[in-house]
């Protein structure tokens, strides 16, 4: 990689206290630290300067500058990404849409909320909620992710088995391309057909091609009930199993999620609070969701679960009857992540399936682990076939995990691939599985999509180094 951009300099500085005031551009070194890392193991690269626009001129203001001056920019959310797309690869502007944080609207008469890029997802959920109102879209970390990161990321979450995830709640985008150009990419209704489909081009497109600075996002009614169960099962293939045959009896869960004996051992370590003990010869929990508007029929949906579950080896089955029950549940769920980091540095893998081939994925992991000499935490939204599985590196030596580590890795995702499956569901390309591409994309298709990039951003300057060098 051959770095083409110039350094900032105190003519770009004044440039940009000009524009957003001096209390928006961040040079100190704790802000300058903060803004090196995300959540992607331990990988941190400083910006020269972190930018705090407030609006979408603002930031047309910057980007226009930037191109004009070659000077490299990083889009930053919230900075809970797991594959160092936030990471300031070439130093330069860390663009932080922090204080975009604006819920701009929520119209309940047409059932959509415009918000800007940094609203936290939990804080919309539940503004909405209030008006008895549903946004589904829920990752593990909702409750400090900003919709901005998740429109970048295409991010799910254990509900997207029902509900999907963002690409179907999202309308219309505005954005602002590399060279300061305000667009926007599609239109405030349900149905559109008018021209190339510009705002799902935008999502997922992990801040390649423009910065998206505000958001119109479809809401649904808010479902008045929901019931939970924690199945445990003595052999993880089963429970893998479970999955489909709950799927194939016509019901709905709103959540379906996976977690392995040594995510829960992990999360419950690392926990406060422990709502249930874990029996020794379990090896394999499932989470299972059933939301809807009538009591009676969510009711006769648990019983017939447990029905399905009796040709399964499972232990005792938690079902959570008061909301406190349930959070506790959800918490150890949505902890494991933060828990295996605090454990190790670890490595990320966001393997998606076809959900039948859940199992063959679930075994292949533990054989390459065997193999490589890794241990791995194996959790995710079993639901829709994806796996998240994290590489532990403990006691394994540098030298083995930045050389043989990649091939076991390489080796994980051709199986993926072979099954009919993709090397990321939620998590994003970014830094770290760029150099996996070939396995999944020929290079026609590459081809195809770096012409993608020089459209919208052709010199480069635009998250620079993030899914293609």
């Amino acid at each position: 990689m051959t770095q083409h951009f110039k350094k900032v300099n105190k003519e770009d500085l004044d440039y940009f206290s000009l524009k957003l005031g001096n209390q928006n551009v961040k040079l100190d070194k704790e802000s300058l630290t903060e803004y090196a890392s995300d959540e992607t193991e331990d990988i941190s690269i400083s910006p020269e300067v972190v930018l705090f626009p407030q609006n979408t001129k603002q930031v047309s203001d910057i980007m226009a500058y930037c191109n004009e001056n070659m000077i490299a920019v990083t889009p930053r959310g919230a900075g809970t990404g797991l594959s160092g797309g936030a990471i300031p690869l070439f130093g330069g502007v860390s663009l932080s849409l922090k204080k975009m944080d604006q819920i701009l609207e929520i119209d309940t008469k047409n059932f959509q909320a415009r918000t800007q890029p940094g609203v936290i997802t939990e804080v919309l959920q539940n503004k909405v909620s209030e008006l008895d109102l549903f946004y589904p879209v829920d990752p593990a970390s909702r409750g400090s992710c900003f919709i901005g990161g998740n429109v970048a990321e295409n991010s799910g979450g254990p509900r997207a088995v029902k509900y999907g995830v963002i690409k179907d709640y999202v309308l219309n985008l505005k954005v602002v391309l590399a060279d300061g150009s305000i667009i926007e990419t599609g239109a405030n209704v349900l149905k559109n057909s008018t021209g190339y489909n510009l705002t799902q081009l935008m999502v997922g497109s992990e801040g390649t091609l423009g910065i998206v600075t505000e958001i119109v996002l479809k809401l649904i009614p808010l479902p008045k009930y929901d019931k939970l169960l924690l199945v445990p099962f003595y052999q993880p293939r089963q429970a893998a199993e479970a999955v489909n045959t709950i799927l194939k009896s016509g019901l709905q869960p709103s959540a379906l999620e996976f977690m392995d004996r040594d995510a829960i051992e992990l999360a419950l370590r690392y926990s406060d609070e422990k709502p249930f003990e874990l029996d020794k010869e379990i090896q394999a929990h499932l989470i299972i969701e059933l939301d809807g508007n009538k009591e009676e029929d969510l009711m006769e949906g648990i019983e017939q679960v447990f029905q399905l579950l009796e040709e399964y080896q499972t232990g005792e089955i938690l079902f959570a009857e008061t909301a406190a029950e349930k959070e506790k549940l959800w918490k150890i769920r949505r902890s494991i992540g933060e828990a295996t980091k605090r454990h190790s540095v670890y490595k990320e893998e966001d393997t998606v399936v076809p959900r039948y081939k859940l199992p063959d994925l679930l075994s292949e992991v533990k054989r390459i682990g065997t193999i490589y000499g890794f241990k791995s935490v194996c959790y995710g939204h079993a639901g829709d076939g994806n796996l998240h599985i994290n590489i532990l590196k403990e006691n394994m030596s540098d030298h083995r995990w930045n050389n043989e580590l990649p091939i076991a890795i390489r080796e994980l995702f051709t199986f993926v691939k072979n099954c009919g499956g993709t090397i990321s569901g939620e998590h994003g390309i970014g830094l770290v599985q760029k150099q996996y591409l070939d396995i999944v994309f020929s290079e026609k298709e590459l081809d195809l999509m770096r012409q993608i990039k020089k459209v919208f951003d052709s010199k480069g300057i635009l998250n620079p180094g993030k899914i293609f060098d």
